[in-house]
């Protein structure tokens, strides 16, 4: 199987880098702190969501803001201490393509995700976080706005994920999804391509875009 493009978005956590270790312990110390219990904590998805929009499902609004800051320190204070590492084939994978011809597109704030991709050394030309979109995942708004700053038609791109709320916003964005098995089961992700991570694929750049093939 082949699949043309003329851009590839890439989510970042679960995709390109694994911060679960990192998550959990910053994640759990917040629900804590703001005496949510394990109970209410295990009903809400986290994967693949903003910040915000977790802590709004969790927190009365009056306090979601200072929640939602404080989760953002407790993350970026942590990328330091090993919670972050590539996933395997992202290296190769990025270093195959021009810096033009690809995004980084994150639930994360800008200044998590700067802090987790520099971390590993991943230094992206143009990423989309939270904090320039109204509306994150599920909602296709920060596809449409890489694609969009790319100056690519959203059919022409193709979009790596490894959450659901990821794989819905590519889709609702008109985009290729391609599924990453990094966090969810195969049978939980609806994609055009599923694959285990980025070493099974490779990228061969043309004059009219991105061939990517599965490896043998």
């Amino acid at each position: 199987m082949k699949i043309h493009a003329h851009a590839l978005l890439f989510d970042n956590d679960g995709t390109l880098v694994s911060s679960l270790a990192s998550v959990d312990r910053c994640w759990t110390r917040w629900a804590t702190e703001y005496g949510i219990t394990a109970e209410e904590f295990a009903r809400v998805e986290l994967h693949g969501r903003p910040a915000a929009e977790i802590a709004a499902d969790l927190l009365p609004a009056d306090v979601v803001s200072q929640a939602v800051a404080r989760i953002e320190d407790l993350e970026v204070e942590d990328v330091p201490n090993g919670g972050v590492h590539l996933l395997p084939g992202t290296r190769a994978f990025l270093d195959a393509l021009p810096a033009e011809r690809w995004a980084v597109v994150t639930s994360a704030t800008r200044r998590l995700a700067e802090a987790r991709l520099d971390a590993v050394g991943i230094l992206p030309k143009t990423l989309v976080a939270a904090d320039d979109v109204t509306r994150g995942k599920p909602d296709p708004e920060p596809y449409l706005l890489a694609a969009r700053t790319l100056g690519v038609d959203p059919a022409r791109c193709v979009v790596f994920e490894d959450a659901p709320a990821g794989l819905t916003a590519g889709r609702a964005a008109g985009m290729t999804t391609v599924a990453l098995t990094t966090t969810h089961r195969a049978h939980e992700l609806q994609a055009d391509l599923v694959v285990e991570n980025l070493s099974a694929l490779s990228a061969l750049v043309t004059e009219q875009g991105v061939e990517i093939s599965l490896r043998d």
